[in-house]
């Protein structure tokens, strides 16, 4: 990230393989002893994965209990909450995944100093399918053409 976005002063806190539910469970190692200028979460995908049982409501569930925990301890500092990306490895979760982004951004609307940033839809093709050179082999995780989307996307909604 930080080369990505030279002149922003960027904290990496996010950790391989983590679900909401980690965020809030790690809330006071990994974000509460830091006191930052703006607040960039991108998680639910891998809450989505770890379980056929998971639902997009579930997400939606545990999305706002973080949020209200994050406004709780920051209720001042700007969020920016990057959507659920489509995953070519995981093309079985689309429903759920546009289920979630669509429940998550109606319900982030009205709420002050917040943003949502649709990268979804932005990693698809004309023609709704999911780009396929912006991944890694894994098909999961993305290159650096899948972060350039991003980076334009975040780009207007980062403080420096």
């Amino acid at each position: 990230m930080n080369e990505d976005l030279p002149g922003y002063t960027i904290l990496n806190r996010s950790f391989g393989g983590s679900t909401l539910k980690d965020q809030v469970r790690y809330r006071y190692d990994v974000m509460f002893p830091y006191q930052p200028k703006q607040i960039v979460l991108y998680c639910g995908e891998n809450d989505l994965a770890e379980s056929d049982t998971v639902t997009a409501d579930m997400v939606v569930t545990r999305f706002t209990t973080l949020f209200g925990l994050m406004r709780s301890k920051y209720p001042d500092v700007p969020f920016v909450f990057v959507s659920i990306k489509p995953s070519p490895s995981r093309e079985h979760l689309l429903p759920k995944v546009i289920d979630a982004n669509a429940k998550i951004k109606a319900w982030l609307a009205d709420k002050k100093k917040t943003v949502f940033v649709d990268v979804f839809h932005a990693m698809l093709n004309a023609d709704g399918t999911i780009m396929q050179d912006i991944f890694l082999a894994d098909r999961l995780h993305m290159n650096a053409k899948g972060y350039a989307i991003w980076i334009r996307l975040l780009k207007p909604h980062l403080l420096k």
